[in-house]
């Protein structure tokens, strides 16, 4: 028979030579295998062994084909549909014509999440007054249609007014009347200030502010992640203003610090339940916004983000300008971070109104495929769990001119997790003791990131005994198996014990990925064919209990 390495606890391998003795260990073993190996199931295949191939004597063991193709509607996970705070709900309906299918398709349909990036002043126009108390907000309507629709909804605060003419500005006017310190850099547009973030005023009502935003919005069943920063033009975190006239002093760097400690310490402590991101740029909380040379401390102040439970993004993916673009200083940042936090991705250029052709990527003028290439190779090698559709022609583009990568990105990006191999008994006296055993694939570049701060492994790997209605009677979890963990080219294999207790009967066994603080619900949708599902347990073989 093949052996069984495992990991020891010096770092190095056991070797097994069969199940029995890999039994008296622990329950857990890692077996790599080539890339290659990824595909190799070849259909949902029963059989019952006698315990000599690494199954338990008297389980069926049953394999899953890998399905590929199928949008998996996961958390932190997949395409991430943008919304502008003014549109009107039936943007979630919108369609765009796909020339690769030569047909229409509705965007929605390939999204996990969807994501405001709006002004401080939209959300609270007035003090102590809110969007969502609301109704017709255009923000709230587009909230509740989200939650109708099942997609998370995600957000980005921004108090910078430089670039918010749209808007009229972003800090509501109640906080510079209530005397923060402003910086006015277009006097004839009073009303796109920029605040001052070292003032305690400004400090006060965002603070003010964030609290009942949290209080409403704290809630991982509603949202997908909060963008936890918003700083500086745009909210990516540069051009960060601590002094008049974005002037610089021998007490930026110590208002750098100290502001990134200040606004992550807000977030972190209030959005306890749902992911924190913020912008990985070399010039993050700099007064100056480009230049191909890294800000000072830019790492350092990142790292305190990431101590505090944040995850990664950047706004420049695609962009490889040396002043501004996404350059070789991300792309070394965030290699450190792999498999430890997820990384989303948002396109730099925007086709439609962006010189792209001058990108020394040598994107073709009239090719915006060009600059969605460039993306998608980008956000590989950063391994990103989640991709853009921007609004507007940034969204069609992806459609029109690249609908291969929107598909390729489904299917390879991201995590996408499926079990190749389980083993259940076929039958079992109730109350006895049963053994299961269970072997599991990631075909995505990114992870499951079960490790997050805020979900603190609350995702587990758990086997059900489902009823004839095809409700869960028992659910077996196995506390030894960590999705996170779960790498592209490996395979994770895990054995678990239990006891059986439902009443003698005909049930099915199960199996999925349940999320621990939901009554162990089964949380995860699997790589395996929708006709293996029940809801999102994955059918393994049906068990009588005697």
């Amino acid at each position: 028979m093949e052996g069984i390495r495992q990991p020891d606890n010096g770092g190095g391998c056991h070797y097994y030579q069969n199940y029995s003795q890999m039994k008296r260990s622990n329950r857990f073993l890692l077996s790599a295998l080539s890339c290659a190996a990824l595909f190799s199931c070849s259909g949902c295949q029963e059989k019952t062994e006698n315990g000599d191939n690494g199954v338990p004597e008297g389980n069926t063991e049953v394999t899953f084909s890998l399905n590929q193709n199928d949008v998996l509607n996961n958390p932190l996970n997949g395409w991430v549909l943008y919304l502008d705070a003014t549109a009107d709900p039936s943007y979630f309906d919108k369609e765009v014509y796909s020339s690769e299918l030569g047909m229409n398709v509705r965007i929605r349909d390939y999204a996990s999440a969807c994501y405001i990036r709006t002004e401080w002043k939209r959300m609270n126009p007035q003090d102590g007054v809110y969007f969502w108390q609301d109704e017709n907000n255009s923000i709230t309507k587009l909230v509740r249609r989200a939650e109708e629709l099942g997609l998370p909804i995600a957000f980005r605060v921004i108090v910078d007014g430089r670039d918010r003419d749209k808007a009229d500005g972003a800090t509501p006017e109640f906080v510079r009347d209530a005397g923060a310190e402003v910086w006015v850099s277009n006097t004839s547009h009073p009303n796109w200030f920029t605040p001052i973030v070292m003032d305690p005023v400004f400090r006060s009502y965002y603070e003010k502010f964030v609290k009942a935003f949290a209080q409403e919005f704290n809630d991982p069943d509603r949202v997908a992640f909060i963008d936890a920063y918003g700083l500086g033009k745009w909210g990516e975190g540069h051009n960060v203003c601590y002094e008049q006239n974005n002037a610089t002093s021998d007490k930026t760097e110590e208002y750098k610090e100290n502001t990134m400690e200040w606004v992550t310490d807000l977030y972190s402590t209030t959005f306890t339940k749902v992911p924190l991101v913020i912008n990985y740029h070399r010039h993050i909380g700099a007064p100056k916004g480009e230049g191909e040379e890294a800000s000072p401390n830019s790492d350092k102040v990142l790292n305190i983000a990431l101590s505090k439970g944040y995850c990664l993004r950047s706004d420049a993916f695609g962009m490889n300008d040396k002043g501004w673009g996404y350059n070789d200083w991300e792309r070394s940042f965030v290699r450190n971070w792999n498999y430890k936090v997820p990384v989303i991705m948002e396109g730099g250029y925007i086709v439609s109104s962006h010189s792209y052709w001058n990108d020394p990527a040598g994107y073709r003028k009239g090719y915006p495929g060009d600059v969605r290439q460039g993306e998608y190779d980008a956000s590989k090698e950063a391994k990103v769990n989640m991709m853009d559709f921007r609004v507007g022609a940034e969204t069609e583009s992806w459609f029109v001119d690249a609908f291969s990568l929107v598909k390729r990105f489904i299917s390879e990006g991201g995590y996408r997790l499926y079990p190749d191999k389980v083993s259940v008994p076929a039958s079992v006296a109730s109350g006895s003791e049963v053994s299961l055993t269970s072997r599991w694939r990631n075909v995505g570049w990114g992870y499951f990131p079960n490790n997050l701060k805020q979900w603190n492994y609350k995702y587990k790997v758990a086997f059900a005994l489902l009823d004839s209605n095809g409700e869960a009677a028992q659910v077996i979890v196995d506390q030894e198996c960590e999705p996170s963990e779960w790498i592209s080219g490996s395979t994770y294999s895990y054995e678990h014990d239990a006891s059986v207790e439902v009443p003698a009967g005909n049930y099915t066994w199960a199996v999925g990925i349940v999320d621990t603080e939901k009554d162990n619900e089964p949380a995860i949708d699997l790589a395996v064919k929708a006709d293996k599902k029940t809801g999102r347990w994955v059918r393994i073989a049906d068990v009588t209990v005697n």
